[in-house]
């Protein structure tokens, strides 16, 4: 029988504390290679065992009970993840680092036992003793984010500096458009007047018609570059897209010619937009002749529409796209199509594949910012031999109401009566405009600087019908100048004029709604049918 117990006391505080302490950073190691997906590994020279930690198992999608510490199928299992072209890399550099103690740092396309596509780095040093290999130290990283954000980054820097380019151009365009529309304003309107004075069989009527017909043709080079610079002069309205290309079938047919078969497959009940009808017109104009261009003999032009819903998923694999509902515009055809170089350059204003003499190389440039000026989205699908695909995107339009009909008067040489203060401090400009109007009728008080047309309206004895105000102006401005002459004839009509880009406009508020406008260069019959339409006016 049991007559004396002896035992012992020994004070392990130390122990328990080293293995605490063991625990924690084991467990702040566990959680640091999750936290930046790494695992780690070690090789033993002398007894060939690998041992890998957590993290490592993590990235190959293995459980640690797979192959447990020491377990010789480590290697090929981790070399069998490799692509192919990748895995005689690492095996070679492992190698060399376990016999000569070269260090390596390699990245490498990786497929995990589960399937899942990654891009990792591995790295691996030697340890030494005695100046011999003992061990191999290494990592294995998942960078497939990483990789993912540097390929999206430099994807943004290259539309960053696409966009900043354009923008270079654009001001570039908005800047000379003022000048270059007075100039062109004066050639077309002197034209005009030359034209109405001289029967067709006079000796220099057909060269007075090549003139205004080249002024005609330079103002819309300079509509194309605003277009371009989105500081165009619009009139958006809410309109059903179907309709507005329907009725321009005709006219795109007759453009494209009758070897190139046209489809039109228009999507049921698509969503209303607000956008320009004339931008509609432009942008299928230049998209159907550029398709035109690119079929070589016979071919097929197709347009379609459909209503399309973007989601946060699509535009985060998408860079450029905004969540929400578009309709969209495609506009494609079995051309010869573009290779990656023309496709890089493709909205640039003045790049052209064509022939010297066969295109401005405005017309996509012009594509391009008529959808940025209304918040759309363009997207283009090219290959050589395979035809092009361009895929506008328009924001739809939320509001229920119905599109108001256009209640602005078709243009009529009807001869007036009325007396019009015209303001304007372009010289030439006021003398040509006078002359017009004089022609059409009307009583004309010219004021080359809104000092003189107050002084003009204070002193006149009779009835003003118009103000006719050009928009920037020394002095005062035309918005300012209708509301200082308004107090004095409460009943006179305004109408302002400007060769300057829309977003110059827009600042002095004369693009607001119900403000009537007459954009520079414009001919004598589009002056004397948009002044009896603000006349006639209620």
């Amino acid at each position: 029988r049991a007559v004396r117990m002896i035992g012992a006391m020994l004070d392990i505080t130390e122990r328990r504390r080293v293995e605490d302490a063991l625990r924690s950073s084991r467990q702040l190691l566990d959680a640091t290679e999750e936290l930046i997906a790494v695992g780690g590994w070690e090789w033993d020279v002398a007894t060939q065992a690998m041992t890998w930690t957590d993290g490592t198992y993590n990235i190959h999608d293995l459980d640690p009970t797979a192959l447990p510490p020491g377990s010789p199928e480590h290697i090929p299992r981790s070399l069998a993840c490799y692509d192919p072209g990748d895995r005689s890399r690492v095996e070679e550099a492992f190698w060399k680092c376990a016999e000569a103690g070269e260090a390596y740092d390699l990245e490498c396309g990786f497929t995990t036992v589960r399937g899942r596509r990654l891009c990792v780095r591995t790295m691996g040093r030697a340890i030494r003793e005695n100046g011999r290999v003992v061990k191999v130290l290494g990592n294995i990283q998942d960078i497939t984010e990483q990789k993912r954000a540097e390929v999206e980054k430099e994807k943004l820097q290259a539309q960053l500096q696409q966009a900043q380019k354009m923008e270079a151009v654009g001001r570039l365009a908005g800047g000379v458009a003022h000048d270059f529309n007075n100039m062109l304003g004066i050639i077309i309107g002197h034209a005009d007047m030359l034209l109405e004075e001289m029967g067709p069989d006079q000796p220099f009527h057909a060269d007075l018609a090549e003139i205004r017909k080249a002024g005609e043709r330079s103002a819309d080079l300079t509509r194309q570059l605003l277009a371009f610079a989105r500081k165009q002069t619009v009139a958006p309205k809410v309109i059903d897209l179907n309709e507005c290309v329907e009725g321009m079938r005709l006219m795109l047919r007759r453009l494209i010619g009758e070897d190139i078969d046209m489809d039109w497959i228009p999507g049921k009940q698509v969503w209303s937009v607000r956008i320009d009808p004339a931008q509609i017109l432009q942008v299928l104009a230049n998209l159907c002749v550029n398709a035109r261009d690119a079929i070589a003999d016979v071919g097929k032009v197709t347009i379609e529409t459909e209503n399309i819903v973007f989601d946060e998923e699509y535009c985060k694999e998408n860079a450029g796209s905004v969540p929400g509902e578009y309709v969209l515009m495609t506009v494609s055809d079995n051309g010869c199509g573009m290779n990656s170089e023309a496709l890089s350059h493709l909205f640039e204003p003045f790049y052209t594949t064509k022939e010297m003499g066969k295109g401005t190389g405005l017309g996509l440039a012009t594509v391009y910012g008529v959808v940025m000026q209304n918040n759309g989205l363009i997207h283009v699908d090219s290959k050589p031999g395979q035809g092009t695909t361009f895929k506008i995107y328009l924001p739809r339009h939320r509001d229920n109401q119905a599109p108001k009909p256009d209640q602005v008067a078709s243009q009529t040489t009807a001869r007036g009566h009325e007396t019009i203060l015209l303001v304007e401090d372009e010289p030439a400009i006021l003398r040509m405009t006078a002359m017009m109007l004089e022609r059409g009728g009307y009583c004309v008080l010219p004021a080359a600087t809104p000092g003189e047309a107050m002084r003009l309206a204070r002193e006149h004895a009779g009835e003003i019908h118009l103000l006719m105000a050009d928009v920037v102006m020394p002095e005062m401005n035309g918005r300012d100048l209708a509301k200082t002459i308004l107090g004095r004839y409460p009943h006179m009509k305004c109408l302002f004029m400007s060769g300057y880009p829309a977003d110059v406009i827009a600042r002095h508020g004369v693009l607001d709604k119900g403000v009537n406008f007459i954009e520079k260069p414009f001919s004598k019959s589009n002056l004397i049918g948009k002044v009896r339409t603000v006349l006639d006016r209620d």
